[in-house]
This record gives structure tokens, sequence and C-alpha cells, in this order.
């Protein structure tokens, strides 16, 4: 079962907040909190990031909102039972955790921010749970391009080779070789200088961030599960069927989601704002703050007051 530190800058020096912890369906979920006035947010972070990948975000957002930075069962500090016994790494699932984290600790509705899958993970709570959603906020929103319905329409030559790699990771000898090589400081730290323009962005603390969950026993269990997961929804899928509206941020220069691709969402009526940020890569919240923090603050503030008929 996962541990969450004590002291929380034993993985993340700068964290001014300490990790809180909730119990849902038997399993400790870690979370952090600032804010006690106006409308609740709660942070989802992306795949294999955590509450403290907004650790730059909470306190700017927190000086007109009640911020709740959460991890994902199977994420950070969250435990991470074993896929199939006790649980599926579904969107789904995780948008039911959301909700009751909503219900049980948050006490009502709130606006949702995510990052990469964790865009796709609060559109399904907002779907499922339409009373619980105020807005959407998606930075570079995951597009899921190895999805099997994606890979469906692609040239034979480009779908032979993500089934034989989830294949050949389901050997469990092979994936924890393979994830004993991608769990390094070094390994990290170069992914990491891919998805951020800024490198000075890509500090020992992010490293460490990213690193530190994954020494859990169930990482790597949690990691293969999820790189077979090519079933489910897709963000074109959800977005339409949104009952609240959605802002969608998307760093220009991102080596993952293509901006050009993210842009065909602009046209779908629930989507209020696209809004590129030029010069930024995947997680432009962590990389650029001083860019991402008072976009998202406005908005929010900005629909909080229409739906009070403040403005």
């Amino acid at each position: 079962m996962t541990l969450i530190p004590s002291n929380p800058s034993a993985s993340s020096p700068s964290a001014p907040l300490p990790f809180q912890t909730w119990t849902w369906r038997g399993f400790p979920i870690c979370y952090q909190q600032q804010g006690e006035a106006g409308p609740a947010v709660v942070l989802v972070h992306g795949f294999g990031a955590s509450c403290g990948h907004w650790r730059k975000n909470i306190p700017d957002l927190a000086t007109g909102c009640r911020v709740y930075a959460i991890d994902l069962i199977g994420f950070g500090y969250s435990a991470k039972p074993t896929p199939g016994e006790a649980i599926a790494y579904t969107f789904e699932t995780w948008g039911e955790q959301l909700a009751d984290f909503c219900r049980e600790i948050v006490g009502g509705p709130a606006f949702f921010v995510g990052n990469s899958i964790g865009c796709i993970a609060i559109m399904q709570a907002a779907v499922d749970h339409p009373e619980l959603a105020k807005g959407i906020v998606a930075i570079n929103c995951s597009l899921r391009l190895l999805h099997d319905r994606k890979r469906s329409q692609k040239p034979w030559y480009q779908r032979i080779g993500p089934p034989i790699a989830q294949k050949i990771l389901s050997v469990k000898w092979i994936a924890q070789f393979f994830f004993k090589q991608l769990a390094t400081a070094k390994t990290v730290r170069s992914i990491l200088l891919q998805a951020y323009r800024r490198s000075d962005a890509v500090t020992d603390e992010l490293v460490e961030i990213i690193l530190g969950p994954s020494r859990d026993a169930g990482a790597v269990d949690v990691f293969v599960a999820f790189t077979r997961y090519s079933q489910g929804p897709l963000p074109e899928d959800l977005l339409p069927i949104l009952p609240c509206p959605a802002l969608l941020l998307w760093g220009s220069d991102d080596p993952w989601e293509p901006l050009t691709l993210g842009q065909e969402f602009a046209q779908i009526p629930t989507v209020d704002k696209f809004i590129p940020l030029p010069g930024l890569g995947h997680c432009p919240q962590d990389e650029a703050p001083e860019v991402v923090n008072p976009i998202v603050l406005e908005w929010i503030l900005g629909k909080e007051g229409k739906s009070n008929g403040l403005v």
C-alpha cells in the first residue's frame, strides 16, 4: 500500500502545503488544499504526475478560490491497488473518484482543471455527474493518439507497433525491467526536457516529484495497465456532451499533443475559449505559471460571477 509522506519536503522541498489523506473505497488518496473562500477548484494531474505538479498554481488560484489538488488512484502518493483485482484503471473509475471527492471533501460542485490525461478524467467526471461540474479547464488535453479507434484509421504498418509493444509489456519480468530503466532521474529528466520548452523549469525538484511515487511497488503494474489501455473515451467524444463550459489552453510547442489537432476542438459549442500559449510545451501550468494562472483564475471567477448574477 502506498504511504503518503508525513513531510512533503522529503519529495518536494518547496511545497508549501501538507499532504492530506482521504479514504476512497478503502484506499488512501492523497490531496492538498489551500484557500478558504470562493468557488471550489479541483486540479487533476497528467500521466505519471501528481498533485505536486500544481505547486506553482495552487497559491495563486487560492487567492480567489478554494483549491484542491488530488492524486488519482494509481498515481502520486495515492494507493496503487493491483489492476483488475480491486480496481480498473479507466477514465470512468477516475471520474467516479473525482465525483466522490467533490461530495465528501469539497462539499459540492467545483470547477475542474486538468493537464494531459487529467483532462479526460475531469471531462468524464463532468459528463457522468453534471450536478458537480461548474466548468472545465483543459490544459494540453491528451488526444489519445494510440487509441484503438485512431490506430484503425492508419496504414497497417503504423498499426502493428503499439499492440506488439503492449503484448511484450504484459510479460511481468520484461515490464519490470523496462520500468526500472525508465524510472531513473536521468531518464525522467530527459523526458521532461522533451515535454518542456523552458529547460530551466526542469529542476531537481520536478524530477523528484515525478520519480518519487514510481518507487512504490505497485507503480509498475499501474504503468503497464495504462499503457495497455487503448479503449475508453476520446476528448472528441466527451467535449460535445459536457454539461458545462470549457476553457482549453494549449502550449503551442507540445511535442506529444500537436496544437494543430487540438485547435479542431475550438469549434465545439461547449468550448467557451481556446487559447494557444506560444513557446510552451506539454505542461504550461508548470512551465509558465505566470502565464497560465491569471488566465485560469480570471475565467473561473468570471464564470462564477455570471452564475451568481454578479456580472
